[in-house]
């Protein structure tokens, strides 16, 4: 249901935003969710959205105090031309941020390539909005494809969060000899409540050859949203499935993390010179 917004200044001049109502999804961390605004143009000149240019309605997510975190919101634009007077109500997609936790949520006009409303005496829709984390439950599933092995199954069994059979928000893809270290399962699930579906980690490797040829993935590393490379032995969340790179299962594509500290040991496989 949508809430009616109090009274708020509105400035006399072309450009003037009367916010009237809003509803907004419960956000979490990561996801593209949904709000609903209802406006009237309280100023003299219409509001006209042309393609990328021209008046279109976007979002700030600023701190408690009211520093920005994200600016640059997606930009939604009005169906049609809003003349002066006139109120419109639409929905508008909302990227939640990352990571979860309690922020301000600013709605207001821009003028594409010019100003955003506030710059010229319009007030924002400021609200207060908490950002859930993107699981819900931390449950991980782990599928080794090729079958078990003994090192994989001892070292599944000394995770310090224990993987499940049954359904799970998210589902680590190993290959057998593959031995996570005990807080792998640990490091996955935060990183997805932080608001990632896709997760890898890094790879301890045998014999120079191997480690030349996985050396972008060698541990050491840090947390890297913009890692250059596929994600190899990753979690991912509910929808997506794994494609192959360098004969491991991998996952390339955005609204994804490589977590440098999660280490999988990966024994050299039969076959293969171990340099």
């Amino acid at each position: 249901m949508m809430q009616r917004v109090g009274e708020h200044p509105v400035p006399v001049g072309p450009l003037a935003v009367r916010w009237l109502a809003h509803e907004v999804e419960e956000p979490r961390a990561g996801v593209t969710g949904r709000a609903r605004l209802r406006l009237e143009n309280a100023g003299s000149a219409p509001w006209r959205s042309r393609g990328t240019e021209g008046v279109h309605i976007a979002y700030h997510w600023l701190d408690p105090l009211g520093n920005p975190i994200v600016w640059d919101g997606i930009r939604t634009p009005f169906p049609h031309a809003v003349e002066p007077g006139a109120t419109v109500e639409l929905e508008v997609p909302v990227v939640a941020p990352r990571p979860p936790g309690t922020y301000r949520l600013a709605f207001d006009l821009v003028e594409e390539l010019r100003f955003w409303f506030e710059e010229v005496g319009s007030v924002p829709l400021e609200l207060p909005v908490d950002v859930r984390p993107r699981i819900a439950e931390r449950r991980l599933r782990v599928v080794v494809r090729g079958g078990q092995s003994p090192e994989t199954e001892t070292a599944l069994a000394a995770l310090e969060e224990p993987v499940v059979d049954e359904a799970a928000v998210a589902v680590a893809h190993l290959v057998p000899g593959a031995a996570p270290a005990p807080d792998w399962s640990r490091l996955l699930l935060d990183a997805h409540a932080e608001g990632y579906a896709a997760v890898g980690g890094a790879l301890e490797v045998e014999g120079r050859g191997e480690r030349r040829r996985f050396a972008p993935w060698a541990p050491g590393g840090g947390r890297n949203p913009r890692f250059g490379h596929p994600l190899l032995l990753p979690s991912l969340l509910d929808g997506l499935e794994p494609a192959t790179h360098l004969d491991l299962p991998a996952f390339a594509g955005d609204d994804a993390l490589l977590e440098g500290r999660a280490v999988v040991r990966l024994r050299r496989r039969s076959g293969r010179p171990s340099g």
